[in-house]
């Protein structure tokens, strides 16, 4: 439906009076999520639109566009906040969570449509969700604003929405809601084929039939394909494969039709799932809409009017009673892409001509004169021919059909000898002579950058034919991306590509005087000419700003200062000269120069591609090397993890188990601990009292260790622990214990600097600050207000922690050197054993031997 019926929707005044229609009432599905109303259907699609056209949405991809209209149709009506998982978003649009994260999300904040706060997830992403559709909140309170919408409204909505792309639930209590009609539908273009099937239900009416647009389409995909095209706002191609991937899911279903001689007819693009919701079949509109095609007298497909007789009228307009054609009678949109639909056909009085050459200019006078300017149907075929002559130009001459057919082609034959005629909504035509050729699309292509860079040379682009046009699209779009790389905004390159060719068709003096359309386009007219080495000159000109060259300049004052500096060296080396041998003197000596500069620039290219080369190569070594010292130190880490526990021999614990790995650790925490403490409770000269208060400290963090395994197993499943393995016990015991150390050792050092910070060298190096602060120039003035006593009591305090942290560092080493046993050599057994007999044998011992 129309946005002018949408907005007749919206401002529609409610009527007061009731009313019985007339005829029976259709049957329909109670409450079901498909049978809109006109009126409902007409508000919808007018919201769905509004959004969908929202500036900020320019250019954004069908997932991005699709997620704007599910958070609108979940939006609260009280509160208009969305609250919704990352997840969840992702599943309504048919992509994954991170594709979501990554891609949809961060191109809503940038819209400007839909405001976004999250809430961190496990890993930092983006998980919860809070948005609100901007457009919606602001069109709240606006009367007769079509997004503003009522609370019922948006229940319908998000009805709509969930039958037809719900991703489908299974609930706690076992219930199950199954999925939309195309909620089974992920991956890749999953959007686009859900924001299809939306835009189709809402245009689809009771019986399913969704008006088709109108206008000239391309022929060869078809009006139904032009029209998804037209609701995504994308070319005919990518709405023909939206299409068909609908159709293979049955969601969508083209009808064709067929006159009474069995000629194909007019064609029907249907939503089967909204007429069933209406209690209606396709069949039933089939059988409604079928007519019956008048006995033809030529085999022309398009069903026309043939040369010197008019097609029946069967009503006469409402506009100055100029009769109209029935629409029976005019062909299916799909095979006569060239007819209008959106209104009716006007028909004027026709006088038989008698033509025998078709050509052009043919029955407009003896002397076979071109109009002013040629039309695209001047040449329609009669008596069953389907040729059709090429658009003109008023610059193109007086030559009849500008050269292109003068002869009659073995098309022609074929159609007038009842042969295959060409497919649906294409021409063929004859090249000189040659293999037959389809004929491409009169209009420009639907993209705007294309349409843009192609406008100089429309007239040239009609006369291609479809596979001209496709390899001149491709190069017009390699020709857009260079240029987006030169040109400081992207976005200036389809006007800089237009004023290119502009330039050059005035250069070649217009597009009468080119003969080579294609060839003149691809070679000429696209390429870039630059002037010298800069990629941004393009005949002399900065295409970034449009300017003259520098580096052009430049090349060209070289090359004067050249030419003068070889005329002075003429005149001194050969006075007297002729000025033609002169001149040709200067000349040679010039191409000699030109010559040794392009040496040199081609000894310096190669020198370039050398070096290139070198640094590649060694990129690959460095690569190789890298590569290989990977492998060595997986193969060591492989060789290192195989090697058992050197402390309780656990296997394959790279040198040393997780277990004895945090014993250790505790170990070196516990003596740390226990000097810790030394260093301000005992004398750090005396070995004996250090041992006393480190064997102190040990029992204590044992203790505390002890106590802590013993809440740990207290709390904790012994199952649960041997299921984990016959080394979880241990391990965590090791850990505990390692964890007890640590936090004992960082009591331990607090208290180590409160008590050394007591001191009497800390306390003295507090005053000393203290003093110092207060005989500063500032404070000396004032040396009992309250920033200078702030002030000296911060910088005593400061001292006081230095002098501590100084103290206890000095400690720290003195009792870590006394600490360091030296190495006790060992006794020899010779020794050890007469040592050892010299001990007697107690009685048991004895009566043992005995």
């Amino acid at each position: 439906m129309s946005a002018v019926a949408a907005s007749a929707a919206v401002f529609a005044r409610p009527r007061t009076e009731s009313f019985v229609p007339a005829g029976p009432v259709p049957e329909r599905s109670a409450g079901h999520p498909l049978s809109l109303g006109p009126d409902a259907r007409a508000r919808l699609g007018g919201a769905v639109r509004m959004l969908l056209d929202t500036a900020g949405l320019a250019g954004a991809s069908d997932a991005v566009r699709l997620a704007v209209l599910v958070l609108a149709s979940r939006t609260p009506w009280e509160t208009g906040v969305v609250e919704i998982r990352t997840s969840e978003l992702g599943r309504w649009i048919g992509a994954s969570a991170s594709y979501t994260a990554s891609d949809v999300l961060p191109v809503l904040r940038r819209s400007g449509v839909v405001s976004v706060e999250t809430a961190p997830g496990e890993y930092g992403q983006d998980d919860g969700l809070e948005c609100r559709v901007l457009p919606l909140w602001a069109a709240q309170d606006i009367v007769g604003h079509p997004l503003n919408l009522a609370k019922k409204e948006y229940a319908t909505l998000w009805r709509l929405l969930e039958a037809v792309m719900g991703p489908g639930w299974t609930h706690r209590d076992g219930r199950v809601t199954p999925a939309g009609l195309i909620g089974t539908r992920t991956g890749r273009g999953a959007a686009t084929d859900r924001l299809a099937l939306l835009l189709l239900v809402l245009e689809a009416r009771e019986s399913g039939r969704v008006r088709q647009c109108g206008g000239s389409v391309d022929s060869k995909r078809g009006r139904a394909a032009a029209t998804v095209a037209r609701l995504l706002g994308c070319t005919a191609s990518a709405g023909e494969r939206v299409l068909e991937r609908l159709e293979d899911r049955e969601l969508v279903l083209r009808v064709r039709l067929k006159t009474g001689s069995g000629l194909w007819n007019r064609s029907r693009l249907m939503v089967p799932a909204v007429a069933a919701a209406h209690g209606r079949t396709v069949a039933d509109d089939v059988q409604e809409d079928r007519v019956q095609a008048p006995e033809p007298e030529f085999s022309d497909p398009d069903v026309s009017a043939g040369a010197g007789e008019a097609p029946e009228l069967a009503e006469e307009s409402p506009v100055n009673g100029v009769p109209v054609t029935d629409v029976a009678d005019v062909a299916d949109p799909d095979v006569a892409a060239a007819l209008h639909t959106d209104h009716p056909h006007l028909v004027l009085p026709v006088v038989p001509q008698q033509l025998s050459h078709r050509f052009s200019g043919e029955g407009r006078g003896r002397e076979d004169s071109r109009p002013g300017r040629a039309c695209v149907r001047e040449g329609q075929a009669v008596d069953g021919e389907s040729a059709v002559a090429g658009s003109g130009c008023p610059m193109a001459g007086a030559n009849p059909l500008r050269g292109e057919k003068p002869t009659r082609s073995p098309v022609d034959e074929q159609e007038q000898a009842g042969g295959a005629a060409a497919g649906a909504g294409a021409r063929l035509t004859v090249v000189g002579g040659r293999k037959t050729q389809q004929r491409g699309q009169g209009a420009l292509p639907v993209d705007l950058g294309l349409r843009v860079a192609l406008a100089p040379v429309s007239w040239l682009w009609q006369g291609l034919n479809r596979w001209q046009q496709d390899q001149v699209v491709r190069a017009t779009r390699a020709e857009l991306g260079e240029l987006g790389q030169v040109l400081e905004w992207p976005g200036q390159a389809p006007s800089a590509l237009a004023a290119r060719l502009t330039a050059r068709l005035k250069q070649a003096g217009g597009e009468a005087r080119i003969t080579s359309a294609y060839g003149w386009i691809t070679r000429r007219g696209l390429v870039r000419r630059p002037s010298c080495s800069d990629v941004r000159c393009d005949d002399g000109v900065r295409l970034d700003t449009g300017a003259d060259c520098d580096n052009c300049t430049n090349v060209l004052h070289s090359r004067r200062a050249w030419r003068v500096r070889i005329a002075s060296e003429v005149d001194r080396e050969l006075p007297g000269l002729e000025t033609n041998a002169r001149y040709r003197e200067i000349e040679a000596r010039m191409r000699r120069q030109a010559e040794a500069e392009a040496a040199v620039l081609v000894t310096r290219q190669a020198e370039a591609r050398e070096r290139a080369e070198r640094r590649a190569a060694f990129r690959a070594e460095a690569e190789a090397q890298a590569a290989f010292e990977r492998e060595r130190a997986e193969d060591e880490a492989a060789v290192r993890q195989a090697v058992a526990c050197g402390d309780c021999g656990r296997e394959r614990s790279a040198g040393l188990c997780e277990a004895c790995g945090h014993r250790r650790q505790a170990e070196v925490l516990i003596v740390e601990s226990g000097l810790l403490a030394a260093t301000w409770s005992a004398d750090p000269s005396d070995p004996v009292a250090v041992a006393a208060v480190v064997a102190e400290v040990r029992k204590a963090i044992e203790d505390a260790t002890a106590a802590d395994w013993a809440q740990f197993q207290q709390i904790t499943d012994p199952a649960a622990l041997e299921a984990a393995g016959p080394d979880a016990v241990e391990d965590a015991a090791a850990h505990n214990a390692f964890l007890v150390a640590e936090s004992a050792a960082a009591g331990y050092r607090d208290e180590a600097l409160v008590m050394l910070g007591r001191s009497q060298e800390a306390q003295t190096e507090a005053r000393k600050a203290f003093s110092t602060e207060l005989a500063k120039p500032w404070f000396r003035s004032m040396p009992d207000s309250d920033d200078a006593q702030r002030a000296a009591t911060e910088a005593a305090a400061q001292a006081e922690t230095r002098t501590a942290e100084h103290l206890l560092a000095v400690r720290m080493e003195q009792l870590h050197t006394q600490a360091r046993l030296e190495p006790v050599r060992p006794v020899p057994w010779s020794q050890r054993l007469s040592e050892l007999a010299a001990h007697p044998l107690d009685g048991e011992a004895l009566e043992v031997i005995a």
